[in-house]
């Protein structure tokens, strides 16, 4: 009977709780029609979704010549009867607009038949109706107006705010008739803070420590301790890797191996120290073209160097160097703009006003590096870098780059960016194709954005400077979005990498807007604004989800209760290592090989290079972090490609968020988590104690909290079931898993009971979520 209590215990918990989100909001609650319609938050969307298509800025599709993302068009007679207008500003009789979303006539309605598009819903026609009446004045797109700081609110409940965060928060959820949670207890407070600032579970030292502080300012402490540890570099750097698309391999058939990993350590090294974030992406997009550049400003241009590259024979150059050119002008919009660009690249954009001209006018800031489509077939460590590259010697690494963990005296190669001496003219390819050239184009960016400085040089350096011109208004609420998104598990703007028409509108725009004036005006001071984060009393609430805030806010738009999520891939595998002790805590360095099942790259290789065949690491390289364990593009880490990994083969912004049988499946199965657990069931079977007593100490180190007494008599009786029935030869098949030694004298059934119980707390959807 305890073991069917302890099996329901455990699946009651397991992995599944966290559901699938769908890519469709829900309100926060049904909301009646507002006093005044704002064109940004209750038109756009709807002409986005509904109308643009055939009445946007891609001329190529546009049907009657009517465009309704411009008033000039809009207000303008219709080509086919020129005394009929679409918009006629306080008039509805006259709006054919209006007319054609309320006909119920299959040959007037609007969106047609043909179209496939839903009709408007009634609330939505209403909101139409209420803006025509109200004179349809249009708005240039809200993220394309520079943020302005906005007065701070008032808000009833002076008591509650910690910093100004708090008080952008609290005026919401006032407006909706909300109160926050109040702050999380200590210890699952110290977890969320140190996953989120380490990704790394507390040890129970730190625990002990901040448990015992009651000083006003201990929680203050704690995050600049966080904050000062070497982790934390490594933990904000995870993030970058999936949008710099990061890996150790080429990528394509061949998939050969690649020494990118030194641009991995800058980029730990630059969070570190806290470079700003405008040096950050500066010495990224253009280090080589700043005057007297370090080898540090070079090293950084890795960046634009980490796409895939074709070492395959028979391939036409130009198509691939087109290629390569294509993903930078993508990751560049995507990662540092947050709008789909690459939309434009085959034709003008359908919902955003990108031309595809103004594509390839940003095309051509990337367009003259020395590359050519393929340089060499797969082959040695000359391979393992493209031109231009750098060489990285010992003396570098001693004297300059001292933050590259170069482990030996070999030759070290990185890609790095290098414009050629002479200029490559650029063309836009017609429907995308690289062989198919149009007009010539020079470099520019797109005008709906910001024109660009005649003033600024027209290179990659140029660039950066137009990305931090006062007057851009995406860069920092990009930023500051993604940082967000990164401590709630979701954005202001949910949709990171689209703040165009068809992206999410924030949820709290004032909010976001503050805080990215805040970010731009005090340097780009990265650690400050993750410090003005983990401080906030947002931050701080409990997780516990009310009944009624559930019904009312599912999705925690109002952030009325704190961030709850499950860990990254990369972080459940630390947590294991971590609590377990095995962890090997090197900083950078080469990615390793840990333990993945046979046979998954032998069936996606050409036969040819490095990664033909997989070759595990052992001693301490088995236990490296999970942001090491190396990436092959055609067959990235299974055990964390079950857990929503990037796979890195172009830029990323965002993970999707998953909830499947497999997940629990590696839980119970994959043999690192197994390893863990046994030795940390050695390790505190070995201390001068009670049963209960070791329980009670693997379940800290785990859940990084006391158990309650349910939840110790559960385990407590769980591991007394399994010391009668298990036996020497189950014992032996259980133990048999990991290369860690088992100490000497151990009681083998013993030690497999318990880690059954340990296996059993690691299967808890607790420990692997941001509580």
């Amino acid at each position: 009977m305890k073991v069917f209590i302890a099996v329901l215990f455990v699946v009651g918990v397991l992995i599944g709780i966290n559901a699938c989100h769908s890519s469709s909001e829900k309100s926060v609650a049904s909301e009646d029609i507002p006093d005044t319609i704002s064109y940004n938050f209750n038109i756009r969307p709807i002409l986005s979704d509904k109308c643009f298509k055939c009445h946007g800025p891609d001329a190529n599709k546009r049907q009657a010549n009517l465009r309704l993302d411009i008033p000039e068009s809009a207000y303008a007679a219709l080509k086919d009867d020129p005394k009929a207008h679409a918009l006629v500003p306080g008039d509805l009789g006259a709006s054919e607009l209006y007319r054609r979303i309320t006909s119920t006539d299959s040959d007037e309605m609007m969106p047609t038949p043909k179209s496939h598009l839903k009709r408007l819903t009634p609330y939505e026609v209403a909101l139409v109706k209420k803006w025509i009446k109200q004179g349809a004045k249009y708005e240039k797109h809200w993220a394309f107006v520079p943020p302005k700081s906005p007065a701070i609110p008032a808000v009833e409940d002076q008591a509650w705010p910690k910093n100004t965060i708090d008080y952008f928060v609290l005026h919401k959820q006032e407006q909706k008739g909300f109160t926050p949670n109040p702050e999380a207890d200590k210890e699952r407070l110290l977890k969320r803070l140190s996953f989120d600032l380490n990704g790394l579970p507390p040890d129970i030292a730190t625990m002990d420590k901040f448990l015992a502080d009651k000083r006003p300012d201990a929680y203050e402490r704690m995050v600049d301790e966080l904050m000062a540890r070497p982790q934390y570099g490594e933990k904000m750097a995870l993030h970058w890797m999936d949008i710099a698309r990061y890996a150790d391999s080429h990528g394509y058939q061949d998939d050969n191996y690649r020494t990118q990993w030194p641009w991995r350590d800058w980029v730990i090294h630059a969070y570190n120290e806290n470079l700003p974030y405008k040096d950050f992406i500066t010495w990224q997009l253009a280090g080589d073209l700043i005057p007297n550049h370090t080898e540090e400003q070079l090293l950084a241009t890795g960046f634009n160097r980490n796409h895939k590259i074709t070492e395959e024979g028979g391939v036409i150059q130009e198509e691939y160097r087109v290629t390569y050119v294509t993903d930078r002008t993508n990751t560049f919009g995507k990662a540092l703009l947050g709008v789909s660009l690459e939309c434009a690249h085959c034709h003008d954009h359908k919902f955003d006003p990108f031309s595809q001209k103004e594509y390839y006018q940003m095309f051509s800031f990337f367009n003259s590096v020395k590359e050519p489509g393929i340089q060499s077939t797969v082959g040695g460590p000359e391979t393992y870098a493209k031109r231009p590259m750098m060489q990285i010697s010992n003396a570098d690494v001693k004297n300059i780059l001292k933050f590259v963990n170069k482990q030996d005296t070999g030759k070290l190669i990185v890609s790095i960016m290098s414009d050629s001496e002479v200029y490559r003219r650029t063309y836009i390819l017609k429907r995308g194709n690289y062989d198919t050239h149009g007009d010539e184009v020079f470099p520019g960016t797109p005008k709906a954005i910001l024109p660009f400085n005649p003033n600024y040089p027209k290179n990659r350096l140029g660039l950066a400077e137009w990305l931090f011109d006062d007057k851009n208004p995406l860069t920092a609420r990009v930023y500051v979005n993604q940082v967000w998104e990164e401590f709630f598990g979701r954005g202001i703007v949910k949709t990171l990498g689209d703040f165009g028409s068809q992206g999410d509108l924030p949820s709290n725009p004032e909010l976001l807007d503050w805080l990215a004036v805040d970010f731009k005006t005090h340097g780009w001071n990265v650690k400050r604004l993750v410090k003005q984060i983990v401080m906030s009393a947002t931050y701080r609430q409990s997780a516990v989800v009310e009944p009624d805030k559930y019904k009312n806010d599912p999705d925690n738009f109002l952030l009325a209760r704190g961030p709850r999520k499950r860990l990254p891939a990369e972080f459940i595998r630390d947590m294991v290592l971590a609590s377990s002790g095995l962890l090997n805590k090197t900083i950078g360095g080469p990615s390793v090989n840990p333990y993945q099942p046979p046979g998954l790259w032998e069936s996606t290789t050409s036969g040819r290079g490095q990664l033909a065949s997989y070759r595990q690491v052992h001693g301490p390289n088995l236990y490296r972090r999970g942001m090491y364990t190396l990436i092959k593009r055609t067959s990235p880490p299974v055990e964390m490609a079950i857990f929503d990994a990037s796979n890195r083969d172009q830029c990323e912004v965002q993970r999707l968020r998953t909830n499947t049988p497999l997940q629990a499946l590696e839980m119970m199965n994959d043999p690192t988590m197994l390893e863990s657990a046994r030795v940390l069931a050695a390790k505190v079977l070995q201390e001068n104690s009670q049963p209960k007593d070791k329980i009670y100490e693997a379940f800290r180190h785990i859940i990084c909290r006391r158990p309650t007494e349910q939840e110790m008599g559960i385990l407590t009786g769980y591991y007394a079931d399994q010391l009668k029935s298990m036996n020497e030869k189950n014992a032996e098949k259980l133990l048999n898993v990991g290369e860690y030694p088992i100490p000497a004298g151990m009681d083998k059934i013993t030690l497999a009971a318990m880690m059954k119980v340990i296996d059993t707390i690691y299967n808890l959807e607790e420990a692997i979520t941001k509580t």
